[in-house]
């Protein structure tokens, strides 16, 4: 990075363009993103034009929506010309409305028709996913007329290693891999060579289901289908590395109670953070009102006992600790495909085994240490354990089932996460707290 500031410094644009073809396209990608707008589009126009569009690709979707405004539309033309056609769908849904309908003016009617069938597809879905640069056979063809076709045809396919043989009208009936094509006799007919027993989605499908199929199958593409089986696209595993990132990143946001967003951090705006935390604070702000009016409520327990004042923060912060811990390894197996909804039986006993060891673990130390060390009364010792180890039962069983129930809802386990499950713990320990010690300190 700092050499390349030093050649732009030094007006070394010969030495830097000959530098920049020696990079890899991900790496002057990444190089873009840190440099001043004026220094980006002269690094970017330094380029080679086949180089320029494979480092175009390699953008993020702020830095591709950034260019656009910095180049003229000729240039986007034709620069949007050359991309895959899966990647010029992805640029084309990140940009204004406006600059998309420039930039499809100039395109043939029938690839201008196919993008906007593209765009129409609902977001998340393997529709808007999918690419049509593949290779597809005629399931008549021999072995050599496949080879002939495939080098004919392949250099503008994103993909070549696996081929798609369909019939006359389109429907996919099996899949072949290049390798068994290469080392077929060339007489050999396609149709028994492929394999009839394959995976396909179709275009509704949703991208986080895909990424299931994808992990559960080692797949690197997988054939997309319309209704009636035809074949009319295909996804390749590095679109749903992307899909993964993105899932995991909203996942993220919602279990620290933020509103998920595409925007890196970095270059998110200040209100826009502000849109995205305040809701759900405002939300646990008011929920958390319960909290008082139960303090409230026991206002006369501990104007008697005010030592029991003291253990309040441990107890409901042990209580969200243990609870967090539980719907977060439950929240990832969801996320895995390790466990389902007719596992919450499983789930609830395996969680409350682990909170009877757990909770009587730390209730007995922390009998020791309020009795022992700290000297205060064996009742307020005892009252305090006890709802230690009440707590913990109710924290780990309530944190297991939680993500389970949301799924049942067809809400995202993830929402059940930290701050939501603490606000509900806060209440239920601090009434099995003061119900405790009334009975217990008698009250």
């Amino acid at each position: 990075m700092h050499q390349i500031l030093e050649m732009i410094e030094n007006k070394e644009y010969k030495k830097l363009h000959q530098k920049l073809q020696t990079m890899k396209p991900a790496d002057i990608a990444e190089i873009l993103h840190n440099l001043s707008d004026k220094n980006f589009l002269l690094v970017f126009r330094l380029l080679p034009k086949d180089f320029a569009i494979e480092v175009f690709s390699s953008m993020d979707s702020n830095e591709q929506a950034k260019l656009s405004k910095l180049i003229n539309i000729d240039e986007l033309r034709e620069l949007v010309k050359e991309l895959n056609f899966d990647d010029k769908i992805d640029f084309l849904e990140e940009i204004p409305a406006q600059l998309v309908k420039r930039i499809l003016q100039n395109c043939q009617e029938q690839e201008r028709t196919l993008i906007n069938q593209f765009l129409n597809y609902p977001e998340y879905s393997a529709g808007s996913l999918m690419t049509i640069e593949f290779v597809d056979l005629k399931k008549e063809m021999t072995v050599k007329e496949a080879i002939d076709h495939i080098r004919k045809t392949g250099f503008k396919k994103e993909t070549i290693y696996t081929c798609y043989v369909i019939d006359a009208f389109r429907k996919l009936e099996g899949i072949i891999s290049l390798k068994d094509i290469i080392l077929a006799d060339k007489n050999k007919k396609i149709k028994d060579l492929m394999e009839k027993d394959f995976i396909s989605i179709t275009t509704t499908e949703d991208q986080e289901e895909i990424a299931e199929i994808f992990k559960k199958y080692d797949l690197l593409a997988v054939p997309v289908v319309d209704l009636e089986n035809r074949l009319v696209g295909i996804i390749t595993v590095d679109d749903i590395i992307d899909v993964i990132e993105e899932e995991n990143t909203e996942d993220f946001h919602k279990m620290a109670a933020l509103q998920p967003t595409e925007k890196e951090y970095i270059n998110s705006e200040i209100f826009s953070l502000v849109k995205q935390r305040l809701p759900w604070l405002a939300i646990l702000m008011i929920s958390a009102t319960f909290t008082g009016s139960i303090i409230e409520k026991f206002e006369s327990v501990l104007s008697k006992v005010t030592a029991l004042t003291v253990f309040m923060p441990m107890l409901m912060g042990t209580g969200g600790n243990a609870g967090s811990q539980s719907s977060t390894l439950v929240i990832r197996s969801i996320a895995l495909g390790e466990v389902e909804c007719e596992d919450i039986l499983k789930i609830l006993w395996k969680e409350f085994r682990v909170s009877l060891l757990v909770g009587v673990s730390l209730a007995i130390v922390n009998f020791a240490r309020i009795f022992f060390i700290e000297n205060y009364s064996i009742l307020i010792a005892l009252a305090v354990s006890i709802t230690l180890f009440i707590t913990i039962i109710l924290a780990e069983m309530i944190g297991g089932a939680l993500p389970i129930l949301a799924k049942l809802l067809r809400l995202d386990p993830a929402i059940m996460a930290s701050p939501v499950l603490t606000t509900i713990l806060d209440t239920l320990v601090l009434v099995t707290y003061f119900s405790i010690s009334k009975i217990i300190l008698n009250i």
